[in-house]
């Protein structure tokens, strides 16, 4: 791919086009939030510490998105984890590497806040994949755990946390 892409953190002026990637059919089937209700939902989650919605761009358009959730924790000594959610790529892009570059960028940017572990959430209803995670899995460090709604990936590659992952 020559096109340049970058990720962003969202703004409010985004949430149309992110609204229209939600809808594809694999994903909100044409049936998305209003704009007005989304910029309440948006407003809202900004008052949410470490949750932010990215946008992947390439010449002002944007191409994908997904939500990023860095959440504290009680157990592993108050060690943070991530939550990858709500990835779409717009129709035109797939298979041109914009999830796999979403998902390296969500996983830098968990890593930097001192993640000990990264989920991607996918939908139980849909038939494909949220990403091949062969296109990406690879090149991550430590052990991706794959259940039917989730893709796991942590540097503590224990077969119990596996099992219960699971």
């Amino acid at each position: 791919m020559n096109d340049v892409l970058s990720c962003r953190a969202a703004s409010k002026a985004d949430l149309s086009e992110i609204l229209r990637l939600y809808a594809q059919p694999d994903l909100d089937d044409g049936k998305v939030l209003s704009v007005s209700e989304a910029e309440r939902i948006f407003k809202r989650m900004t008052r949410y510490p470490h949750y932010t919605i990215y946008v992947a761009v390439c010449d002002d358009q944007i191409v994908g998105t997904f939500a990023l959730l860095i959440m504290d924790n009680l157990g592993h000594l108050g060690t943070p984890s991530a939550v990858i959610d709500d990835v779409a790529v717009d129709p035109a892009w797939q298979g041109r590497g914009v999830g796999k570059m979403m998902i390296h960028h969500a996983l830098e940017v968990a890593r930097k806040k001192g993640c000990y572990k990264a989920s991607l959430s996918s939908n139980l209803k849909r038939e494909r994949p949220t990403l091949s995670t062969s296109h990406w899995a690879s090149s991550v460090t430590g052990t991706v755990f794959v259940s039917a709604s989730n893709v796991l990936v942590t540097n503590e590659p224990d077969e119990k946390r596996f099992r219960q992952f699971l």
